[in-house]
């Protein structure tokens, strides 16, 4: 019997990627350009996902039984069409949840510290100068922190800040009763006026797109951070450029954003009150080890025509088994 065909869009961890070669002929798209993409995916039996997807990949891919998420969020796979196909989806949700949530910490104490400004001009003048600019410099102990989507990454970070640094939690999301006991359920409004620092971790669905508006930018303390670690479509990003030119808060921490990567003249780059990393908060040797791990779990169960533990369109499944048959799959 001939080896399975995978389509990998990045790699995976080295060690799980060695299993997968040995079971299956891996190829790994050289870039991300939606003609290499479909090309590949002509001739695959299961694609692995980390980069964005032209919609129409499955319809370019008429043996695929399987697609994989290599992470949590969705909105880089045409889901629908692969539905409609009988391609069934599976993700590994939660896997970098721990990388987020530290992240998530880092920058909301190297904001409330100051920590770049401090750094940049110990280095370009001195130890003196770089201490003038302590002044605002504050702690994280107390302080209240909004939570937009209070999933693995969420319920994270909330369980270290609430109980490693005392910080009141508020949490926001549609289920306001699966809230952990230590977040306190919050509407937008409530959330964005009284935290001192509110992050982004929900989704990128057509509810949450802008859902982060300038009415809420503008409710939000002149002392306040906002964190995005969620996707850039999230937040209205002129009304965020806005708000941090003219002072209106005091500053944000951002991973994600509308165009990526950044273009160089975006003016997020000439804000001084802005710490900017390119969509990293997930990615440590850690997470991807650990992530590379559920994927190859999750596209076993698949190629055996089994159903995935994290199966994103379980109504496909009979359309699955279908299309596994006329494929000539057992």
């Amino acid at each position: 019997m001939s080896k399975p065909r995978i389509m990998l869009t990045n790699p995976l961890w080295p060690s799980w990627q060695r299993q997968l070669e040995a079971e299956a002929d891996v190829v790994v798209a050289p870039d991300g350009a939606p003609e290499t993409l479909r090309q590949l995916a002509a001739t695959a039996d299961a694609l692995i996902v980390r980069s964005p997807l032209p919609d129409d990949i499955f319809d370019s891919a008429p043996r695929a039984v399987a697609c994989v998420r290599n992470g949590a969020g969705l909105d880089r796979i045409p889901v629908e069409r692969a539905t409609a196909l009988g391609i069934p989806v599976a993700n590994a949700p939660g896997g970098n949840a721990h990388s987020v949530a530290e992240f998530c910490l880092a920058l909301m104490l190297a904001l409330a510290r100051r920590l770049a400004p401090i750094a940049r001009e110990l280095h370009a003048t001195g130890w003196h100068e770089a201490r003038t600019l302590l002044a605002g410099n504050r702690e994280l102990t107390g302080k209240t922190l909004g939570i937009l989507g209070v999933g693995a990454i969420g319920s994270r970070l909330a369980q270290i800040c609430h109980h490693g640094l005392g910080m009141r939690v508020l949490g926001c999301q549609r289920r306001l009763d699966r809230l952990p006991p230590f977040v306190a359920p919050a509407t937008l409004t409530q959330a964005f006026a009284e935290s001192d620092f509110v992050i982004v971790a929900c989704p990128l669905t057509e509810a949450t797109r802008g859902l982060v508006s300038r009415e809420l930018i503008g409710r939000m303390k002149t002392t306040a951070f906002l964190v995005n670690v969620a996707r850039g479509p999230v937040v209205d990003e002129p009304a965020l450029i806005e708000a941090l030119a003219q002072r209106r808060i005091a500053g944000a921490g951002l991973d994600v954003f509308w165009k990526q990567p950044l273009p160089r003249d975006h003016p997020f780059l000439t804000l001084d009150n802005v710490l900017l990393t390119p969509h990293v908060a997930g990615t440590t040797d850690d997470s991807r080890e650990r992530i590379s791990a559920v994927v190859v779990e999750e596209l076993r169960r698949m190629l055996r025509g089994e159903k995935p533990v994290n199966f994103v369109n379980p109504e496909c499944w009979p359309r699955a088994q279908a299309r596994r048959a006329a494929l000539g799959h057992r």
